[in-house]
């Protein structure tokens, strides 16, 4: 478990208890995710539109390495290894990309109002994956960035026909890998004080549930580009402001309204009950 020292513990407390909102007039909300290609799927694509129909100013950061671990994360925060592609998103939709970045770099290049943690996917559901390097990692960014507010991305499970090699972790069963990532997650976000968690994962479940379908993924795992990105950054969006998302004017083209309002429900109650499936009423 992460030890705090009085005055972090009071920082954590007090910030704990703000609304996880931006009033209005203020400065934008900036957001790092340290990450992988599922943080990628969630919030370089449409989260920015999104926010800002709902007017809403947004920074995305977003640390990147393909399939990376939380001990690859930790192994580079140790080392100051520049390994990350590091993609920043600013107010006007610009996106700026830096090659060979540290994570100390990204976590210093803005004052990050919430900085989000996951698991790669095939390892998501483990609960013995994820220490100590979470601890490590957590105790890391509070030194940094002792003023952010740390949240935690629920990754999704995989499709029930996915081929990647570690869904045999979960008896190829899409429902246990579901299960097993949600009880990994609600126990570390207990043990680390982790209060905000994007429940991306419970989203794509609930819209998989609905007349959609297990049709959620491009490849098996990676999200589908258009529908299954959007969920995603829906879930953001409303995880990150209170705002209700279902009503939201902006929709990637190609989407009916049918699939707009449907999807923008799978993140809407997820974000309401981020632990469980719940059904969609058309």
């Amino acid at each position: 478990m992460t030890h705090l020292k009085p005055t972090q513990l009071l920082i954590a407390l007090l910030l704990s208890l703000l609304p996880l909102c931006t009033a209005v007039g203020e400065r934008p909300l900036r957001v790092l995710a340290i990450g992988n290609s599922f943080s990628e799927d969630a919030i370089e694509h449409n989260l920015h539109e999104l926010a800002k129909a709902d007017g809403t100013e947004l920074i995305i950061g977003n640390l990147y390495i393909g399939g990376c671990t939380l001990a690859r994360h930790w192994k580079n925060a140790s080392a100051n290894l520049p390994e990350y592609r590091y993609r920043k998103i600013d107010t006007d939709g610009k996106t700026i990309e830096m090659q060979h970045s540290t994570l100390e770099r990204a976590l210093k290049d803005e004052q990050w109002d919430y900085i989000s943690l996951q698991q790669a996917s095939g390892v998501s559901g483990l609960e013995e994956s994820y220490e100590p390097y979470l601890g490590q990692l957590i105790d890391y960014i509070r030194s940094l960035s002792p003023h952010s507010r740390i949240i935690w991305h629920q990754t999704w499970a995989y499709a029930h026909d996915a081929t990647h090699p570690e869904f045999p972790n979960y008896g190829r069963s899409q429902q246990r890998m579901y299960h097993m990532i949600c009880q990994a997650a609600r126990k570390a976000m207990k043990q680390h004080g982790i209060h905000t968690v994007v429940p991306s994962g419970t989203a794509i479940q609930n819209a998989r549930g609905s007349w959609i379908g297990d049709k959620m993924n491009r490849d098996g795992y990676h999200l589908n580009l258009v529908y299954g990105r959007y969920t995603a950054a829906c879930t953001w969006l409303e995880a990150l402001t209170h705002h209700s998302v279902v009503g939201n004017s902006y929709a990637p083209a190609g989407m009916s309204p049918r699939l707009i309002l449907t999807t923008q429900k799978a993140a809407h109650y997820a974000v309401k009950h981020p632990w469980k499936v719940s059904k969609i009423k058309e």
